[in-house]
């Protein structure tokens, strides 16, 4: 997939940008024109560089991080577990901790095999009836079963079996709470849940938090064409979820994600980002980002997946906007298909600056 988007990124260089992008040597050193991605200077604009994007969130969550830091520095989970049992059993919030608290065992694991992550296992063992321990060592099965094991084989089926009964536990432990159940969203889809069992399931997670964007997108992925629905399922879930979305909710850019689940393999050019459908779905994100409270937690997830879109629409003053509210948190699709996110956000990035600049625009011309 990291060389598809090394190809995207490519063609809509050359080929998009190739007006506009002049580079030529003298006496053995480059020069670059006015507009081209190298002429940007991040900085100018207040980006950060490459080294300095965060991968591990969509957006900024200071209490998270300064908790992760502790965490892994002391292998002591118990700052984590204080954190979530303030943070809100309903809200997205909540959430996105659990998975981030979830990744970072799941990575430290990847990296020092049978030694990373010990934080976690020692707070399973001892505090087995922690809600917030539950929760994070079922999404540690999950995300584990996704990272290290082939689709569809035994050692997949046999982590998922077991992320399962994780997340059933963890339920138990915290009635009402949601998080367990869009945890078995994921579990459901690799283990290929048929739809009636599927819908059981999505009922537990609606009644809990009806307007929980991670887990409509959770949801999302299962009804896609590549797991086990179609696109028409998949665009009938996210449009129909859209539609019942209170003024304010995110949701209302739920279509959009569903064009990125179903877009082509290979996507050159701007024909495929004109289209009515990716227009029409484009245009609801941004309504939902222009109606949504500043401090959506979700907020962040949407505009990463618009800067793709308006960039290839050629919409660059738009996708500069994204851009400038995004930027040191990359941890978001559509960057996160990559093996390395940073890197893939800021070819993008710089693309986008590009077709700015060569536009017209400059940090003097940016609106905040």
């Amino acid at each position: 997939m990291e060389i598809l988007w090394f190809l995207i990124a490519l063609a809509m260089l050359f080929g998009v940008l190739g007006p506009y992008v002049l580079r030529r040597r003298r006496g053995g050193i480059r020069q670059v024109a006015p507009g081209s991605p190298d002429a940007a200077d991040p900085e100018a604009y207040g980006f950060l560089r490459q080294e300095e994007q965060d991968i591990r969130l969509p957006g900024p969550d200071r209490d998270l991080l300064d908790v992760l830091d502790v965490v892994q520095a002391t292998q002591d989970w118990r700052a984590a577990s204080q954190l979530l049992k303030g943070t809100e059993k309903d809200g997205e919030v909540r959430w996105q901790r659990v998975q981030a608290f979830a990744g970072a065992a799941s990575l430290e694991l990847v990296e020092r095999p049978g030694v990373g992550g010990a934080w976690l296992r020692s707070w399973r063992a001892e505090a087995p009836k922690d809600a917030g321990g539950a929760q994070v060592y079922a999404e540690f099965l999950v995300q584990q079963a996704w990272r290290t094991a082939t689709v569809g084989s035994r050692d997949f089926e046999v982590i998922l079996d077991e992320a399962k009964s994780a997340c059933e536990q963890a339920a138990l432990l915290s009635p009402g709470d949601p998080v367990p159940y869009v945890s078995l969203l994921a579990v459901a889809r690799g283990l290929g849940y048929p739809h009636e069992e599927f819908d059981l399931l999505w009922a537990n997670v609606i009644d809990r938090a009806p307007q929980h964007m991670g887990a409509h997108l959770a949801a999302l992925h299962y009804w896609c064409e590549k797991w086990h629905g179609s696109r028409e399922e998949a665009d009938h879930f996210a449009t129909t979820a859209a539609a019942r979305a209170p003024r304010g909710s995110l949701l209302a850019a739920l279509p959009l994600f569903a064009v990125f689940e179903n877009r082509p393999e290979i996507v050159v050019g701007v024909d495929f980002h004109r289209t009515a459908v990716v227009t029409k779905a484009v245009e609801g994100a941004l309504y939902a980002v222009h109606s949504a409270r500043p401090d959506d937690p979700m907020l962040s997830q949407v505009r990463h997946l618009l800067v793709q879109f308006l960039m290839g629409a050629e919409r660059w003053s738009e996708a500069m906007e994204a851009l400038v509210r995004v930027d040191g948190y990359v941890g978001a699709l559509p960057w996160t298909l990559s093996e390395d996110p940073a890197a893939t956000y800021v070819v993008h990035r710089n693309l986008v600056v590009a077709g700015y600049e060569a536009n017209g625009g400059s940090p003097a011309t940016l609106s905040r």
